[in-house]
């Protein structure tokens, strides 16, 4: 079996599959020197900046002349600026909708809304009820006072979401519009049967300013207090305690029912990337959303910086110029936000994603866009927007996982799915988040908190279609109950990361 993948004829550029040495020969190439797996073998001669190519994409230039059979990477390639076509429109393709046959078990809230998991939540308006939140939600941990939920068995938990920020900034702006719209999310979520907000008191961010953002009013659902006016943090403890309890009962009563695949909004995250996850679960995974879209579902992309250099890839396929013009504003959005931080677009891969193959954020991005399928891109929203559009859309955020799936979260997805190739240990709570991995050795490695493994593309036991619909089954079947390794592990409220934009003074 050949020890290396060509993605394009194209291509100038062939992957391992294994670490070949030298002596090992490929495509009747002799491999010269060492090249790890998941890393790039040049195939040709390439002079010193003339662009590598693999998906029929460039991906960086030449930094040296590099020989056919050496090892392609940081060494010898670099990021290289060049002209893409923005075309609009061009992919379209048509999409049969088919909502009637695939289900899961789902709660159907009163609204109409349908949720995956049934949680009771404490939001905090700023940091400094982050202890006193935390505290409330730690009385009814099952491992720790396993009698506080013993009656409550159809309530998944009682969860803090604690948060880093909510003062030391201006009581308008894009700081706080952004934290506002993240809480009012998780606020109208349909995972959370109910909801308690706790503040401190004298915060900029106050409660009051984050209902009215959202056009949100207390409620038995929906309750709020400070730690200045209850009297203090043993008081505002003992008072949440009690909230919660009230809200229990009523939590309690609902029950899953069958609901259509189309009530599902998936977020799409890859996080610590190798240079297989452009082959395996990434592309995998756009087979499962292909599947979900023709279901009438949703699968929402995101992580702007981590699509740099593919845009175009997006654009192509949007229904409306309207459409791609608006993701390539976010695009120059980052380009300008980067300059004014002194940062750069091509910080990204990171070291990990180095390691594992990924020599350039052009490189990383291609493979990144493959989680999105083939349909169309059908609207793109800022951070924390909640997507109101069917099939699949874009969310702008940092690439920064925990970030980014709060945003995803915050925008209404009920379930996660993340492919990973170095090894991603992450929940998102209140939304399950499924792990898959891009190759067998992180499988081997890690697979306490990997859910499935696509490194079998690589070893020819599976197709990424087959592999597709398995992925799917698995949404639905997170989607009716069934726990993932994160949930197993208790991943998801440290994990929350409303995105910090702006100043903090």
């Amino acid at each position: 079996m050949s020890k290396t993948i060509r993605l394009h004829a194209n291509d100038n550029v062939i992957i391992a599959t294994e670490q070949l040495m030298q002596g090992n020969t490929e495509e009747n190439i002799a491999i010269l020197g060492l090249v790890p797996a998941g890393h790039k073998i040049a195939t040709v001669d390439i002079a010193k900046d003339s662009p590598v190519r693999r998906y029929n994409q460039i991906i960086g230039k030449a930094t040296r002349d590099i020989r056919a059979g050496q090892h392609v990477h940081t060494h010898n390639m670099a990021m290289m600026d060049f002209e893409r076509d923005y075309d609009f429109g061009s992919h379209t393709k048509e999409v049969t909708i088919n909502d009637k046959t695939d289900q899961f078990m789902g709660y159907v809230r009163p609204d109409g809304r349908v949720a995956t998991r049934n949680f009771i939540g404490i939001l905090t308006s700023v940091n400094c009820s982050a202890t006193a939140a935390k505290a409330i939600a730690d009385h009814f941990r099952r491992d720790i006072n396993p009698a506080a939920l013993a009656d409550f068995p159809n309530v998944d938990g009682v969860v803090a979401l604690p948060h880093a920020t909510g003062c030391g900034h201006g009581a308008e702006g894009l700081f706080v519009d952004t934290l506002r719209r993240t809480l009012v999310g998780y606020a109208k979520h349909p995972n959370f049967h109910s909801v308690l907000m706790v503040g401190l008191g004298c915060e900029s961010n106050q409660i009051s300013a984050i209902l009215a953002s959202g056009n949100l009013k207390e409620s038995v659902n929906l309750q709020t207090f400070t730690i200045q006016d209850t009297g203090g943090t043993a008081k505002t403890v003992a008072k949440g305690i009690e909230v919660v309890k009230s809200m229990l009962p009523a939590a309690n009563q609902v029950q899953r029912e069958p609901v259509s695949a189309s009530h599902l909004t998936v977020g799409l995250q890859c996080g610590g990337s190798d240079g297989y996850s452009g082959i395996t679960a990434n592309p995998a995974l756009g087979a499962a959303v292909d599947r979900l879209v023709r279901a009438g579902g949703t699968a929402i992309l995101s992580e702007t910086p981590e699509i740099y250099g593919a845009e175009h890839l997006l654009t192509q396929r949007a229904v409306s110029r309207e459409v791609g013009e608006k993701l390539i504003a976010r695009i120059k959005w980052w380009e300008d936000y980067c300059e004014r931080n002194f940062a750069e677009m091509n910080n990204n891969p990171s070291a990990g994603n180095k390691a594992g193959g990924l020599t350039t954020i052009l490189e990383k991005s291609l493979g990144a866009v493959a989680k999105a399928g083939t349909t169309n891109l059908n609207d793109v929203y800022e951070y924390a927007q909640p997507v109101t559009t069917k099939g699949m859309v874009f969310m702008d955020s940092p690439g920064f996982d925990p970030v980014s799936a709060t945003g995803q979260v915050a925008s209404g997805a009920n379930l996660i799915c993340f492919t990973t190739g170095r090894g991603s240990a992450y929940g998102c709570t209140p939304s399950p988040s499924l792990k898959l991995s891009t190759n067998n050795a992180l499988w081997q490695r890690q697979e306490e908190d990997i859910d499935i493994n696509c490194g079998t593309i690589i070893s020819g036991e599976e197709s990424v279609d087959s592999l597709g619909e398995k992925i799917y089954r698995m949404m639905l079947d997170a989607a009716s109950g069934k726990k993932t390794k994160s949930e197993l592990h208790g991943y998801g409220q440290n994990e929350f990361a409303p995105w910090p934009l702006g100043v903090t003074m």
